[in-house]
């Protein structure tokens, strides 16, 4: 089962949301339980990204890449990149896998790639 990233539409000016917000963070008027849940598409552009080198223990890995992604549709989402040369403008795909992994549990999160 491939899992989903969404977002929550306003029913009175349209825009989505992500994250979750309590009320719309363009007309500010829409209560949270009005929100329809739509699917984010997975294709973007990469705006920003940093390599972060001093992570906790639980990590496996000694580096790690964070990204700003402005998904098709115009909404920004931050995950995981698994590009070995990131660069600002690039195109990116991003899928929903484990991003850590503690003794009992999965974290999952974004993660995106060379488009």
């Amino acid at each position: 089962m491939e899992r989903q990233l969404y977002g929550y539409q306003c029913p009175k000016c349209g825009h989505i949301n992500y994250p979750y917000r309590m009320r719309c963070r363009k007309c500010k008027e829409t209560e949270y339980k009005d929100f329809t849940l739509v699917a984010l598409p997975g294709k973007g552009r990469l705006l920003t990204f940093t390599t972060v080198y001093n992570l906790p223990s639980d990590y496996l890995v000694a580096t790690l890449g964070l990204g700003i992604v402005e998904l098709s549709n115009g909404v920004r989402v931050m995950g995981q990149l698994r590009i070995p040369k990131p660069k600002t403008g690039m195109e990116v795909e991003g899928r929903i896998e484990v991003v850590r992994r503690t003794e009992y549990e999965a974290h999952y999160g974004m993660v995106f790639y060379t488009a």
